[in-house]
């Protein structure tokens, strides 16, 4: 009875050890395969465009100074309603020219600066223009020495006078763009698969760079260079 007790422990530890060995083996096999599987590539794509500015801020900035504040204030009308007329005959509408409030300045309330000026006041008005008419716009931009013959000082060294564009279209070129640019990344992955004696596999994991728009040059602001890069992990297979 105790032989028979015996050799049955001895089979069933030989069973056993017969099983984890080939556990293992399956175990080994499988850590292979996932080993190969998880081989990857990470590649960037690039997409670009050139497109024109939607709309155009066009801040116009002068200065007037004067000893009487009723006179000044005065004066700003009247240069006020100069650029209005300037603006209006040369085609744009009442609607995209807006005015500020003249900020004015009292010398003489000032602990500082320069006290040979000889006018007491100084007003710096701002008539802006909001227009989807670039070129009409930039045609007129040259043009301001007219109005500076009929007595208005012009300012544009300022940031609040710099002129700016906006690209408003960006949702309309999205799809495309991103489309473009994993085009643009698979056909790199493809060149590293190849070279490698690799076959692309899926799209492993994916994300989409921000957008940017910025000018193209300094000289072309209204050109706008949309762009953006996305970022692709590929797996690999041999």
């Amino acid at each position: 009875m105790q032989k028979y007790f015996r050799s049955s422990a001895w089979v069933l530890a030989l069973g056993i050890m017969i099983g984890l060995i080939g556990l293992g083996a399956l175990v080994s096999n499988a850590a292979l395969q996932i080993k190969q599987y998880e081989r990857s590539v990470t590649v960037k794509g690039l997409a670009e465009q050139e497109l024109p500015a939607d709309i155009v801020i066009w801040p116009i900035q002068f200065m007037l100074a004067d000893n009487d504040l009723a006179k000044l204030y005065e004066k700003a009308d009247n240069s006020t309603q100069k650029i209005r007329a300037f603006l209006l005959l040369n085609g744009l509408k009442e609607s995209e020219i807006s005015v500020s409030p003249p900020a004015i300045v009292d010398k003489s309330a000032q602990n500082y600066g320069n006290n040979n000026n000889p006018y007491r006041y100084t007003a710096t008005q701002t008539v802006t223009v909001y227009s989807d008419k670039i070129n009409a716009v930039r045609t007129l931009m040259p043009r301001m020495s007219e109005l500076g013959k009929q007595g208005i000082v012009m300012t544009g060294n300022g940031y609040q006078s710099r002129t700016e564009y906006i690209f408003n279209r960006l949702n309309d070129i999205k799809p495309e763009m991103i489309e473009q640019a994993t085009e643009n990344a698979r056909a790199v992955a493809m060149k590293f698969a190849n070279d490698s004696n690799s076959e692309l596999g899926k799209i492993k994991r994916a994300s989409q760079g921000r957008f940017s728009i910025s000018a193209r040059d300094k000289n072309n602001p209204h050109i706008k260079n949309i762009r953006v890069v996305s970022t692709i992990e590929y797996y690999l297979a041999d």
